[in-house]
């Protein structure tokens, strides 16, 4: 991808300034997909629906994300890019808005599948836009800002919201994050040239090629696994600590903030020792999730096995996410934005897919079930993890996705 300096004789500190802007962009929009897992009892309760129910709301949302991100970045693909992306926040704005004043599930469910909409855009579209406003030569840094913000989402999301449920209700979490995009999309505007699409006539032959691609598809598999793996668990961690585990509600909320915590472990150990030894990293943390997984029902009668257990899966979580999205960078750097948008899309997929998985199990099985099944779906992966590392694609390097 070219990169392209709207403004040469823009200061250093307001490019700088641009990349991080669209880098909390992207944690204010991650963090709105994740939050509900946090809410999910407070939601079910104020509806009076089970869990289990809820939980759609996460696959719905995921799956519109996951199949709309390529179609919307090729549909828009020839629109003037600061103004698609400050459309794209006052669609996002508009529909938190109408999440905090929901009067039943189903309004609740119009509100994010507008969320959903504005998501899809936004990740079709940010990476192209952060390689184009970064200083000359940082276009790795550019996208580790970005990696950096969907990671802290990722694993600070769903504790942050919780916290805000607990102590305000979970209408307000939706609204602070309205709020707070609100911001952000101020600074976007004050920030960001304007920047003309870059589309040229060989869009369609760069998504053929991307598609023949086997090597790529087969990572985008891994990623697939991992993350339906984890969201068959993850998406109801809260009602199996408080309802099947008898864990309080407070120290739920240390839980899911420890995990948080653990992403910020799994991020610093890829920043150090993700160039050298990625391969290891690679299947370490497949294994890793497969391993918490499997014994989360077994760790609550312990609260420091928990405890462990916790930070070794959140670590574990984000080095995947890492390590993954280095190889598909890797593949055709003409083709960034379209590998990104897919690369976006199939973890959406993997997390509708998970929650669904997750909410069969709970039907079917009970509560208590969760871990189990989603560790036989990770422990596919680590298979899968091993022949990527065979392929000996070289990752590109994300430096600084701890920062």
């Amino acid at each position: 991808m070219t990169q392209l300096a709207p403004a040469e004789n823009t200061p250093r500190r307001i490019q700088y300034l641009r990349v991080f802007a669209l880098g909390f962009c992207a944690f204010i929009f991650n963090t709105s997909e994740f939050v509900p897992v946090g809410l999910l009892s407070d939601i079910s309760n104020d509806f009076g629906i089970a869990p289990s129910q809820t939980g759609w709301m996460l696959t719905i949302y995921a799956w519109i994300v996951g199949v709309m991100s390529l179609p919307m970045m090729l549909i828009t693909s020839r629109m003037e890019r600061k103004l698609l992306l400050l459309v794209t926040c006052t669609v996002f704005i508009i529909s938190h808005g109408l999440s905090t004043i929901a009067w039943d599930f189903q309004s609740l469910m119009i509100s994010r599948i507008g969320v959903a909409f504005a998501h899809a855009v936004f990740w079709s579209i940010t990476a192209s836009i952060a390689i184009r406003v970064a200083p000359p030569g940082k276009m790795n840094f550019a996208l580790s800002v970005l990696a950096t913000g969907t990671g802290m989402a990722m694993v600070l999301g769903v504790p942050l919201g919780r916290m805000i449920g607990q102590a305000m209700g979970w209408r307000m979490a939706f609204e602070v994050i309205g709020l707070a995009a609100l911001v952000i999309t101020f600074l976007v505007f004050r920030l960001l040239p304007k920047l003309p699409s870059l589309t040229r006539g060989d869009l369609k032959n760069k998504v053929q090629s991307v598609f023949k691609n086997k090597p790529l598809f087969v990572m985008y598999f891994a990623v697939f696994l991992a993350f339906t793996a984890h969201y068959g668990s993850y998406s109801y961690i809260e009602p199996f600590l408080m309802d099947f585990g008898g864990i309080s509600s407070s120290f739920t909320t240390v839980i899911l903030l420890t995990f948080g915590l653990a992403g910020i472990i799994g991020s610093t150990l890829f920043s150090y020792l993700g160039e050298k030894f990625g391969k290891q990293l690679m299947i370490g943390s497949a294994a890793g999730m497969t391993i918490c997984m499997f014994f989360l029902a077994y760790a609550l009668s312990s609260a420091t096995a928990l405890m462990i257990i916790t930070v070794v899966w959140g670590a574990a979580l984000l080095l995947t996410c890492l390590a993954m999205q280095a190889r598909v960078l890797s593949v055709d750097s003409n083709a960034s934005d379209i590998i990104m948008s897919l690369f976006s899309g199939i973890i959406n997929l993997g997390i509708g897919a998970g929650a669904l998985v997750g909410s069969i199990s709970i039907e079917q099985l009970g509560l208590g079930s969760i871990g189990y099944v989603a560790s036989a779906i990770a422990f596919i992966g680590i298979f899968v993890a091993i022949y990527i590392a065979r392929m000996g694609i070289t990752p590109v390097a994300i430096n600084g996705a701890s920062h």
